[in-house]
């Protein structure tokens, strides 16, 4: 799913319930809350205005402005409102943009291990996401950030697991997705994926993937649950296998060079209402995605569970981990393998 639309996955029935949140903390678009302050400071992201991280991200502006006694100001730009997510980066490391939130695995065209945690079926669950992302793989990641004049939080925002959808059979091991035709975000890390298991992956512009699916250019593809009910892929799919072959977040990433001009006190404040609202909603997405599960199951999609280890060890036959460790380096791969387990 490609750079500004991978990750809009508000479906009509879940922005009801995020729109209840987002009214109750009074989130409207990027211009109404733009105030006057000692520091006027701008926060973007490429999600939808009622998405649990903007919701999350105006708490904590509104609880920075009130502990700083309104000398800083931060004005939310939802929705790619200061364009693509190549142009936003780009952005925050001059310093036009101050914050801004971005999947590793685009920042990777930056930070190359930033896409460590995309490996396919690296992670089983949160309990193995979380330590490392809050623990030495996520410092170490970070760490490579900073190099690129970014200047990273250490907690980073949920995105979610990836799962399999197809129009004509559940995939149940590696088996299955021999010769499938699925599309696929451009990306190396994807493409070399599904490769390995003799799949046939398309890269497909996120906008024609429903087309694609509906005249069977593909017989899948694979997203975050509130990205296929989103894009409706309901609709053209009958199987939703969950595989949780990829878990994807989203940094925090202010300017270097505007951090720095920023007061130590105020770098305090703004660090812990930031860091305490990724924390905030990594809850939200979990029971939203919870939410669309049994939401996608009333609107006939049907779910099978996968035994992982059936794939990682394909993974691993095929010479996949191998090739990205040595891309990643051994340093970065070993943290890797500290909360995962050995992979290769």
């Amino acid at each position: 799913m490609p750079n500004t639309k991978r990750r809009n996955f508000l479906s009509n029935a879940s922005t009801l319930t995020l729109g209840a949140l987002a009214s109750a903390t009074g989130l409207a678009s990027g211009s109404a809350f733009a105030q006057s302050a000692e520091f006027n400071l701008k926060f973007a992201s490429n999600l939808p205005i009622t998405h649990p991280l903007n919701v999350r991200a105006k708490e904590a502006a509104d609880a920075i402005r009130k502990e700083t006694n309104g000398r800083v100001s931060i004005q939310i730009f939802p929705s790619s409102q200061l364009g693509t997510d190549t142009d936003m980066l780009s952005q925050v490391r001059s310093g036009a943009i101050d914050f801004f939130t971005l999947s590793g695995l685009i920042l990777s065209t930056l930070v190359p291990v930033a896409s460590i945690n995309g490996i396919g079926f690296a992670f089983k669950d949160y309990q193995q996401v979380w330590p490392a992302m809050d623990g030495e793989l996520g410092a170490f990641i970070r760490s490579n950030i900073e190099k690129a004049n970014l200047h990273p939080f250490e907690k980073i925002w949920d995105n979610g697991f990836r799962q399999i959808t197809s129009s004509s059979k559940p995939i149940n091991t590696p088996a299955d997705l021999k010769g499938m035709k699925i599309r696929v975000p451009v990306s190396p890390l994807w493409t070399s994926m599904f490769k390995a298991f003799d799949a046939a992956p398309a890269s497909i512009n996120f906008g024609e993937v429903y087309s694609a699916l509906q005249t069977r250019i593909v017989d899948g593809e694979e997203n975050p649950l509130a990205v296929i009910q989103t894009a409706k892929l309901y609709e053209v799919q009958k199987y939703c296998s969950q595989t949780n072959h990829m878990w994807d977040g989203f940094w925090l990433l202010a300017s270097g060079k505007n951090w720095a001009k920023l007061p130590k006190d105020i770098q305090a404040i703004v660090t812990k209402h930031f860091n305490n609202a990724a924390i905030n909603e990594r809850d939200d997405v979990r029971r939203l995605n919870n939410t669309l599960e049994v939401e996608l199951k009333t609107k006939g999609l049907t779910f099978n569970a996968v035994n992982p280890d059936l794939f990682r060890a394909a993974l691993k036959k095929s010479g996949f981990y191998a090739e990205w460790k040595k891309k990643y380096g051994a340093d970065a791969w070993a943290l890797l393998e500290k909360y995962t387990g050995k992979l290769e």
